[in-house]
């Protein structure tokens, strides 16, 4: 769904910020994007990206929050650098880094890319400074879920009996959790490296703090890493192989994210967004994941990537 409203205040904001009354709002280099969707611009000889907020964002999202964690991540040196924020809109200009490609382009297995992802997660992980929020998934689901139903939407036949069963068995399977800062949203698509060797982690608009197992789980299956790349991302995250219990939890993070972002991607269909394949996919491999972690035998975090 175009949403001409936005395309309009976003030329107005550059006209302002430049000062330039004659720039006109170019999309015509797409840099991407699923929850917003950016655009390489030039504008007086510097490139920058500037991000165009997706549908039901501002319901989604905190972006005051956003603001104060993107600010923690560049000071980190883990964000690229940003040149505008405005909270009330959610428009984010950035600066291009330039002769850069994202790790889903590079190839998220190749063992050059575990090392930058595992060395990104860990220094975010260890950071000193602290978010002011907490990425808490099942608060994020309720959200959700009362977006989809404001939006008149609904449900799998099957969610709330699945949904039960996997909220369960956490309960009664996950022993500690610890709470540091995270991204939340390790995508491959979020690691960028440029022709330097240097590494960055963007979009941190679902930061917050929240076990770190979180955003291996995600990695791992956004990626839809190989055995060998999972094994590669353990040795060098953790030093070695996890155990039972947090092999455990990981599995049942990859599980809880196919149904966290199943009814996000609900919201951007019952909106008017194509979001309706995307929403299928995820469901269909919760569907199967959530019986596979519940049994007694279980599958490997591979084969719950595999399904």
């Amino acid at each position: 769904m175009v949403n001409i409203f936005m395309d309009e205040l976003i030329q107005k904001k550059l006209r302002q910020i430049f000062n330039d009354e004659t720039i006109i709002f170019d999309k015509s280099r797409f840099a991407g994007g699923l929850t917003n969707y950016n655009y390489i611009m030039e504008i007086n000889g510097v490139e920058y990206v500037i991000r165009q907020p997706g549908g039901m964002t501002n319901q989604m999202i905190d972006r005051e929050i956003e603001k104060v964690n993107n600010a923690i991540a560049c000071e980190l040196g883990l964000n690229s650098r940003c040149f505008y924020f405005d909270e009330i809109s959610g428009i984010k200009i950035s600066y291009y880094i330039k002769n850069s490609r994202n790790i889903a382009q590079a190839d998220p297995c190749d063992p050059n890319s575990i090392k930058a992802v595992s060395r990104l997660m860990k220094k975010t992980h260890a950071s000193p400074k602290v978010f002011p929020n907490t990425f808490d998934w099942k608060a994020e689901l309720e959200k959700y879920e009362e977006i989809v139903k404001g939006l008149k939407g609904d449900f799998f036949f099957d969610y709330s009996t699945l949904k039960k069963k996997l909220i369960d068995f956490m309960d009664q399977s996950i022993g500690t959790t610890v709470f540091v800062p995270c991204h939340n949203d390790t995508v491959p698509e979020n690691f960028v490296l440029d022709d330097q060797g240097n590494a960055y982690l963007i979009d941190w608009e679902y930061s917050g703090m929240n076990d770190p197992s979180w955003d291996v789980a995600a990695y791992i299956l956004e990626s839809k890493l190989t055995e060998d790349a999972i094994e590669a991302l353990m040795m060098d995250y953790y030093g070695q192989m996890p155990s039972k219990d947090q092999e455990l939890k990981i599995k049942c993070y990859m599980v809880a994210q196919d149904l966290l972002w199943t009814v996000w991607a609900l919201i951007r269909h019952y909106n008017g967004e194509d979001f309706l394949d995307y929403c299928n996919i995820r469901y269909e491999r919760f569907r199967k994941n959530v019986r596979e972690i519940t049994r007694a035998t279980g599958s490997s975090i591979a084969e719950l990537v595999a399904n």
